[in-house]
């Protein structure tokens, strides 16, 4: 079972995402936050396996959040069109996905699950933007260490991580067992101290490695 937790100021927002979440059987709603400090409570208080987390909320707003608890709890950012700075700050914060509001149900119970599972999931429409924001930042902004430390492999891997290939389809590709394909992530999470995947795509941007659009 995998134990949400739906952060967002809007009553009806909240409500419609517990009714939606609840009616899967292996999902279930574990607490409803409607601002920042009371998502960061319930998250150490209930242990939630993901946190759909809104940006903008009182008190304290969903990026501030996100960084005091992506350490421990996997969240999933709900943004809209206009919002992309915020996304970008969600990322440096630790978000493990992205989403759109106006994503379709099935989307976002997808969403929540892949998130769950580890992965790392920023919605196709976001990503160029969002991309296009970092690569805007100054050199000293950037957060990323370890890129010339690479393997010629580890930058190959690195690159189709970017490009959004799965570890299935990047041992396809590069005719890579699943094992190999996972040792090659492992370490190059380790070399460029990232979190998850999705710094990882953040790094290889950095680097150069793909460009945006």
């Amino acid at each position: 079972m995998i134990r949400v937790l739906v952060a967002d100021d809007q009553a009806l927002l909240r409500g419609s995402f517990r009714l939606l979440i609840d009616s899967e059987d292996d999902l279930v709603v574990v607490g409803e936050a409607a601002d920042g400090h009371q998502a960061v409570a319930l998250a150490r208080t209930e242990s939630p396996d993901v946190v759909l987390m809104d940006v903008r909320m009182p008190e304290m707003d969903g990026i501030a959040a996100t960084k005091e608890i992506a350490s421990d709890t996997r969240v999933l950012i709900l943004t809209t069109f206009d919002l992309d700075e915020y996304v970008y700050a969600a990322l440096r914060a630790g978000a493990s996905g992205f989403l759109l509001k106006d994503a379709p149900p099935d989307d976002l119970l997808r969403a929540i699950r892949v998130v769950a599972s580890g992965e790392t999931l920023i919605a196709p429409s976001v990503t160029t933007r969002l991309i296009a924001e970092f690569v805007r930042r100054p050199p000293a902004q950037r957060v990323f260490h370890g890129l010339d430390n690479l393997t010629d492999r580890e930058r190959e891997v690195l690159t189709l991580i970017a490009h959004g290939l799965s570890n299935a389809e990047l041992g396809s590709q590069l005719q890579l067992s699943p094992g190999t394909v996972k040792t090659h992530i492992g370490r190059l999470l380790a070399k460029l101290r990232a979190r998850d995947r999705a710094q990882l795509v953040i790094a290889a941007y950095e680097a150069g490695l793909v460009k945006p659009g």
